[in-house]
């Protein structure tokens, strides 16, 4: 499969290559016959939960739909611990564009990855470049510092951060504050905001003095449509901006993970849940004693 177009197809690609494993003919195929390009914007939208990430999706896609321009969107949402499945639902959330021919909407679950994404966001976001659209959205949970693993995946990644946050600015210094290439603060008409984005500029005075891309901090309104061109035109600055050798380390950051699912593809958690029930009936159960034994199989 040289070149992915029409969506039912896309939709079946993905599909083989969520459910597949290296052992599975045809998700090597797919995936190993993939045609790249390396000019499609991926942009990594994160931030703590209720800052509006979703909202400021709908909108920014719905903006560049209108100028005809053609959008996949990866929604992440989280896995259950207990159900392993999907707790939050895209077609909820951005149901109004399904019926949109440019748009692409698929939900993943994380799958108990700690930082949000999994290998399998990797590989679906690579199909999705070979299906040939214009950009490329990644939304992810919002489970804080750990969300920086977005960094290794994205070209360009938003934090979106609401003014209620400013307490959280220290405590995020040294995790997903690191990793924003464009903050947003949404809900910017609300108390107080003015002087969160005072903070916020001054941080990032602080940090980011002799870089090459001097981070934007953009006010938003997104169930109003507030700076949605904005952060449309700071995103396509970013990428003219982005020097060529970050490709080779996303590479390499992409790489580090699929090779490490590939070397996990037989852990199932689910299994462990019962072998560890099992060894727990007989009492005595050690977890490193456990680990010891199962790595040693």
């Amino acid at each position: 499969m040289n070149q992915l177009s029409a969506t039912k197809g896309l939709a079946r690609a993905i599909t083989i290559v969520e459910n597949g494993d290296s052992t599975s003919a045809d998700y090597r195929d797919i995936l190993s016959n993939l045609v790249i390009p390396d000019n499609i914007p991926v942009i990594g939208v994160t931030g703590p939960p209720g800052a509006g990430k979703s909202t400021l999706v709908n909108e920014l896609i719905a903006a560049l739909a209108a100028k005809s321009k053609r959008i996949g969107v990866i929604a992440v949402d989280p896995t259950s611990p207990f159900n392993f499945g999907s707790l939050l639902g895209d077609r909820i959330r951005m149901g109004e564009h399904f019926s949109n021919p440019n748009i692409f909407i698929r939900s993943l679950a994380t799958r108990g990855s700690l930082g949000g994404l999994s290998a399998k966001t990797i590989e679906i976001t690579d199909l999705m470049k070979a299906a040939g659209f214009d950009y490329i959205f990644i939304e992810t949970v919002g489970v804080g510092q750990s969300e920086v693993e977005i960094s290794g995946l994205a070209d360009t990644t938003i934090v979106v951060l609401v003014p209620e946050g400013g307490d959280e600015i220290q405590a995020m210094k040294s995790g997903i504050m690191e990793i924003a290439d464009i903050f947003v603060v949404n809900k910017s008409d609300r108390p107080g905001a003015n002087e969160f984005i005072s903070n916020l500029h001054k941080l990032i005075k602080q940090k980011n003095a002799h870089a090459l891309w001097k981070i934007p901090v953009i006010a938003a309104v997104a169930t109003e449509k507030k700076g949605t061109e904005e952060i449309i035109e700071a995103i396509l600055k970013h990428n003219a901006t982005e020097k060529p050798e970050k490709k080779s380390l996303l590479l390499a950051d992409k790489a580090y993970h699929l090779i490490q699912n590939k070397r996990m593809q037989d852990v199932n958690k689910k299994a462990l849940a019962e072998e560890i029930k099992e060894q727990m009936k007989k009492g005595g159960f050690n977890l490193y004693r456990f680990v010891d034994a199962f790595d040693a199989k």
